[in-house]
């Protein structure tokens, strides 16, 4: 109760109101999982299925509407960075793991693991951890003090670091062992989102800052974040299809999350220095959250398509059929996605 009053009472305006945002984010991105599949299945009941090249779904008003959720969810996060630090919100972006999981036991009628339920607690117990822990959101006044922080040597260096390694892993990597090393595409998109979040969060505050009536339209600094912002987030999504094309989407996703997390927080310890001020118990605590949370991502994963019981080691044998049939697809070795 002590960590909760004190929480309380020091926890700013501006914290609070990114984290509403950051879970209303998880909240409508979870559930558009949901919606989407919905609208997916019914579509394929009547035409083409999508996982054998169809297009039947875009006729499919379901599948809009979980679209249409996506979109505020990503919009609610994107605001979430102008009022808190990325070391709050990104790691909250696991909460929408645990909605779609629940959602999908519920509405899908797709049975949710006791070591997935455990996966959902672990990821709440580490998510509240850290919200509890989370530093101060900086008190920034205009466009170009966000640009002064991206300019000082530290986060240059960073910058360059995270450039050459991109450019090596595109044009060394990617044409040798693309198609056979998950970490390489996996590598190319969390590198180059941790520089987009830092872009997207200094466009998020020069915006906050506009509506609430000092103009950051006129410094060129806005346009250039926005400029890096385009060009970031179209690598990454071009980077994420290739991996989610190529791997399966099992073994994706709880990389991509660790790898995207992590460097994003350490871009933004660097650029925002968030933690500045705090105790080193606290940056442990918050570690520590950051830990748990990928624990039950991880346990979440990869019990997805098991079932309790004696019959465990049947579910197991028939995952790659539930993929095949839900999918289009079948994918019979863990790792590398192999078409039929």
């Amino acid at each position: 109760m002590a960590v909760v009053q004190k929480w309380r009472e020091g926890m700013s305006s501006d914290n609070v109101k990114g984290l509403v945002l950051a879970l209303s984010s998880s909240l409508f991105i979870g559930a558009s999982f949901i919606v989407k599949k919905k609208g997916l299945k019914k579509a394929g009941a009547s035409g083409i299925r999508a996982g054998v090249g169809g297009y039947s779904y875009l006729l499919e008003p379901l599948w809009w509407a979980g679209m249409i959720t996506m979109v505020v969810g990503e919009i609610a996060n994107f605001a979430a960075y102008a009022f808190a630090p990325a070391i709050l919100v990104t790691p909250l972006g696991a909460v929408s793991i645990i909605i779609s999981a629940v959602l999908a036991h519920i509405i899908l009628r797709e049975r949710l693991h006791t070591f997935g339920i455990l996966g959902c607690i672990l990821c709440v117990v580490g998510s509240t951890t850290i919200v509890l822990h989370a530093p101060q959101e900086r008190q920034i006044e205009s466009v170009t003090e966000v640009w002064d922080l991206a300019t000082e040597p530290g986060f240059l260096f960073y910058t360059a670091l995270v450039l050459t390694a991109v450019f090596i892993l595109i044009y060394q990597f990617v044409p040798q062992y693309g198609q056979t090393h998950i970490m390489v595409y996996i590598g190319v998109c969390s590198l180059v989102g941790s520089i987009s979040v830092m872009s997207v969060k200094a466009l998020g505050i020069a915006l906050k800052l506009t509506f609430s009536g000092t103009n950051q339209l006129v410094y060129p600094q806005t346009w250039a974040f926005t400029l890096v912002v385009i060009t970031c987030v179209l690598t990454q999504m071009n980077y994420l299809n290739k991996a989610l094309d190529t791997f399966n989407t099992a073994v994706v996703s709880p990389i991509y999350y660790v790898m995207f997390t992590s460097l994003t927080i350490l871009a933004s310890v660097i650029m925002f220095k968030d933690w500045d001020g705090q105790s080193p118990t606290q940056i442990l605590t918050e570690m520590c959250g950051f830990v748990t949370i990928l624990s039950g991502t991880f346990l979440l994963h990869k019990t997805k398509d098991m079932a309790d019981g004696p019959g465990l080691s049947t579910s197991l044998s028939m995952r790659s059929l539930k993929h095949e049939e839900d999918d289009g697809f079948g994918e019979g070795i863990p790792l590398k996605r192999q078409d039929t």
